[in-house]
């Protein structure tokens, strides 16, 4: 290992500078320890979700500069812009500038499009904090892909259970954002909204960002359901519950998803969205309230959708690549269960220096996250996780109910 280490956060991505402290000599340099690159989408249509998930991607970098660690971090941030050019953009440029391991992206069709095309064959490990579409589970990916986040398999049959058995609703239909999200989860509600008794009445999908939803509502609606899911992202959403309050409103139960679990969107929309359910994976891990408190130290504000995931990822990469002893995808990939799953003292986002020292004296860890255990399965997915229940409220989003699945 190399001796006189300091932790710098390099952010010469589209999005701009991270931060800086200290010098390494560039990125690769021959006294890095760590090289994590962050692949989220800033700007776009998951703008608003994608900027704190981006946040806590880089903050234990940032955590470990503030206290002082002796270890190289080297962070550097590429804006998905919410597309899957963007996306294999900023994955390529990390590839090239030598990164192994990335905590992205966060749209599903992201994260599928720069596996296949960039990550699997140049082996490099990536770490979804958010992308929660079922056929990542059978990606073909040498195991270099992972997520801290669930899959929509388990989220199709919450929300079912959610408005067939908890709220009494016998019809819905389904509106959906055309891609892989937007499909799968829809697909995953449908059967299981079905299997309980459930009639689906339509199901709709849509494109994002479009000027106007008025005709792709009448569509979806025009059986008058109980209900009516609607999976998508933020910009979109704020037009099309504009549309829908300005039009469609009968006071029918609205369910949306954890990519619109936005408390800025009421307020966008001016309605108060009382009608409105939600379901997203909750933040419920052993050190969550460790990570919240770095966050708002940090950032001033209160953690988000899918941001604890996000702080887990980087984690266990930094630790993967600690223990791998090298900065090298193969050797990362092969090192994240070691720190991971269990057998080893717990560690943290409490104690995240102690941690990398710890394994650098190659100690046994099991790393015990913000949003989960974090222990992976075979297919690099979570093997417990939480869901939410939540609704918009007069102080903001409100968690009215946890249910946990364990896989």
């Amino acid at each position: 290992m190399p001796f006189n280490r300091r932790t710098v956060l390099k952010g010469m991505g589209a999005a701009g500078i991270v931060g800086v402290a200290g010098c390494a000599g560039g990125p690769g340099g021959d006294d890095t320890d760590a090289m994590v690159g962050v692949l989220q989408p800033v700007t776009g249509d998951l703008g608003n979700l994608g900027g704190p998930i981006r946040d806590a991607a880089i903050l234990p970098g940032t955590q470990l500069e503030n206290e002082g660690s002796d270890f190289t971090i080297d962070i550097r941030e590429e804006d998905t812009e919410s597309t899957a050019d963007a996306g294999l953009s900023g994955a390529q440029s990390l590839v090239d500038a030598g990164y192994p391991a990335i905590t992205g992206a966060a749209s599903s069709q992201v994260t599928i499009t720069v596996a296949e095309d960039i990550l699997i064959p140049n082996e490099v490990v990536g770490i979804s904090p958010a992308s929660t579409a079922p056929s990542i589970t059978d990606l073909e990916d040498e195991d270099f892909i992972f997520r801290t986040a669930p899959s929509d398999a388990l989220q199709g049959e919450v929300m079912a259970q959610v408005a067939y058995e908890e709220r009494g609703l016998e019809s819905a239909a389904s509106f959906y954002l055309n891609n892989d999200y937007g499909q799968q989860l829809s697909d995953s509600f449908v059967g299981a909204f079905e299997e309980l008794g459930g009639t689906v009445t339509n199901e709709v999908a849509f494109e994002s960002e479009q000027p106007s939803y008025t005709s792709a509502l009448e569509s979806a609606l025009a059986d008058d359901p109980d209900a009516m899911i609607v999976i998508g992202y933020p910009a979109s959403g704020e037009v099309i519950f504009r549309d829908y309050y300005s039009d469609f409103d009968t006071g029918q139960t609205i369910m949306v998803t954890d990519g619109l679990r936005d408390s800025e969107l009421p307020g966008n929309v001016d309605n108060p969205m009382e009608n409105v359910v939600g379901t997203a994976p909750l933040a419920a891990g052993p050190e969550q309230d460790a990570f919240a408190e770095l966050y708002q130290g940090e950032y001033d504000s209160e953690p988000g959708v899918f941001t604890a995931q996000a702080y887990d990822a980087t984690a266990v990469n930094i630790l993967a690549s600690i223990a791998a002893g090298e900065t090298d995808g193969p050797a990362i990939r092969d090192s994240i269960r070691d720190v991971a799953n269990p057998d080893g003292e717990d560690v943290g986002p409490s104690n995240l220096a102690d941690a990398l020292q710890l394994v650098d004296d190659g100690e046994p860890v099991n790393y015990q996250g913000a949003s989960s255990g974090v222990n992976f399965d075979d297919n690099g997915d979570m093997q417990a996780v939480t869901y939410e229940i939540f609704e918009f409220g007069e102080g903001g989003i409100e968690t009215v109910e946890e249910i946990d699945f364990e896989v």
